[in-house]
């Protein structure tokens, strides 16, 4: 346990540039441990692969990681700001929605993987994506009457192979994740 306490919890940050040609920068969060989320290392890959930069951290360094992303959004660098959190880090996310927006940095779109705790959103966000496991750890995240933009709440527990330790890694559930990238990166599905 001391030897998985000791893994890194900083950002781990891409080796290109801030923001590919699309403009969009993907921001990643780990759940606890940073050992049960490794689906989004593969995730991250894909969209590299793709031009789209990425950077991934634990959830407990999302608020420095929205400082650096409103940062970024400000200097021109990044224009369109995607999240996407497994677990804890999905229960972080509506809190770095509402961070962002006090920061004046819109959140395009943001996309949770099995939230494991009741969360509300409240803020501006494009879109926000919650797949959660109904009948597992997942939870529905509720709306404010605060936000201002589109929340869907989608139950997959019906997805094969889907558990709360794979939603990130399953294959469909992955395809669903970069559709909805890219549909904002690039304007269109792929």
């Amino acid at each position: 346990m001391a030897l998985l306490l000791a893994l890194p919890l900083g950002t781990a940050k891409a080796a290109v540039p801030s923001s590919g040609a699309s403009g969009a920068h993907v921001y990643l969060l780990r759940g606890v441990l940073n050992i049960f989320s490794l689906g989004l290392d593969d995730i991250a890959a894909k969209l590299r692969a793709q031009g789209i930069p990425v950077t991934i951290t634990n959830y407990l360094g999302w608020s420095s990681l929205a400082d650096e992303a409103a940062a970024e959004y400000r200097s021109g660098r990044v224009r369109t700001i995607i999240l996407v959190g497994h677990s804890s880090g999905a229960t972080v996310l509506p809190d770095m929605v509402a961070r962002l927006d006090q920061l004046g940095a819109p959140v395009k779109l943001a996309i949770g993987l099995d939230s494991v705790f009741r969360t509300s959103l409240q803020g501006h966000v494009g879109r926000y994506i919650n797949f959660y496991i109904a009948n597992g750890n997942g939870e529905p995240v509720a709306r404010t009457s605060h936000l201002h933009g589109t929340l869907e709440n989608v139950n997959v527990q019906n997805v094969p192979g889907v558990g709360h330790l794979t939603i990130e890694k399953n294959e469909i559930m992955q395809q669903k994740v970069i559709s909805a990238i890219d549909a904002v990166a690039f304007g269109r599905a792929r």
